[in-house]
């Protein structure tokens, strides 16, 4: 079994290993699991503005893909280690054992989902910085033995590397060529108020098989909708995660926005619609690590706007806004501003 310190350093060598999002995630999975013994897991992508779930990497022993909905949105409901909460309180990581002071019953996905798949104790990460919140961690033990301190401890030094390797890996989406891919257009599902998906329309059908393509000859589990649609729920039930809309990776270098709306009083409709250039914008500055003048910066430049239009837009000089152009470019690893657009808007 690996130290401490000898996990840290593993995961903080995947970290700058340059992988994608995923195979990072399960390299990390793959070690934690010879360092912190548990029986399933979730490792969520979230969006860095919203913190609403967009892409999971997950494996939940004996819960069957029907019940996938409700886990989904009692998730969203169920405060005592929500990744949200953490991160608005400072905490990297806890447990369900601790967080309800020994009582798991107060926990409502615990008793009304966890408890039946014999789940004892879980242990919730949330990684994020500055820049935003890139994903949570859910650990479960099925086993009657709670994790201890020194755990948790240990799975909170991962946080900060972690959050630094999944943003640099969906920042690197932006240079990823789009293969072929068809065009994404708009789409919708319609899910009911139990999350159950009550219809979709035949882009929707083919943009949630290319997020979540099927192992099997069933229909694709669309988990970005779900989230966003749970988190519609929380909202209207006083317990908002964040606002209902993510942008979620589609391949390439293309992103969707998933964003979740009432109908009536019941059905619950959700859109998957090409990201927007204001969208796009946002999440490279945030991936690349971009301050809040470079953000500027590059809004500006997405205009069209020479230097000394932006500098006296801004009020500062025009060698100013050149030199945070250049920082902008190195920290983008492109060239000239021409190839700085064409990757953070998806021009090909």
């Amino acid at each position: 079994m690996p130290s401490a310190r000898e996990l840290l350093d593993r995961v903080e060598r995947h970290c700058l290993a340059e992988q994608t999002a995923k195979r990072l995630r399960e390299m990390v999975l793959a070690d934690l699991r010879a360092a912190v013994s548990f029986d399933g897991h979730v490792f969520m992508l979230t969006d860095p503005v919203t913190r609403i779930g967009t892409s999971p990497v997950a494996d939940l022993p004996g819960l069957p893909w029907s019940r996938l909905p409700e886990l989904v949105r009692l998730r969203y409901l169920t405060e005592f280690t929500r990744w949200s909460d953490l991160l608005e309180r400072g905490t990297a990581a806890t447990s369900l054992r601790i967080a309800t002071g020994g009582d798991p019953a107060r926990s409502r996905v615990w008793r009304e989902v966890q408890r039946e798949l014999g789940v004892f104790d879980t242990a919730t990460v949330v990684f994020g910085d500055r820049y935003g919140c890139w994903g949570f961690l859910e650990l479960l033990r099925r086993i009657p033995r709670a994790f201890d301190p020194s755990q948790l401890t240990t799975l909170a030094a991962l946080a900060a590397p972690i959050a630094r390797g999944l943003r640099a890996a969906l920042g690197r989406t932006f240079v990823a060529e789009a293969g072929g891919l068809a065009p994404a257009g708009p789409a919708t599902v319609v899910l009911g108020p139990d999350l159950r998906m009550r219809g979709q329309t035949p882009a929707a059908a083919a943009a949630l098989l290319r997020l979540n393509p099927p192992q099997e000859a069933m229909p694709p589990i669309p988990n970005s909708v779900y989230n966003a649609g749970a988190a519609l729920l929380a909202a209207e039930h006083g317990t908002p995660v964040g606002p209902p809309w993510s942008r979620v990776h589609l391949g390439g270098a293309r992103w969707l926005t998933v964003r979740a709306d009432r109908v009536g009083t019941e059905d619950i409709t959700v859109s998957l619609t090409p990201s927007t250039p204001a969208e796009r914008l946002d999440l490279f500055a945030r991936t690349h690590a971009l301050s809040a003048r470079e953000t500027e910066v590059l809004d500006l430049l997405a205009t069209g706007l020479e230097s000394h239009r932006m500098a006296g837009d801004l009020g500062i000089s025009e060698p100013a806004v050149n030199d945070h152009v250049k920082a902008i470019l190195a920290k983008s690893g492109v060239r000239t501003r021409q190839g700085l657009l064409a990757r953070a808007l998806g021009i090909t």
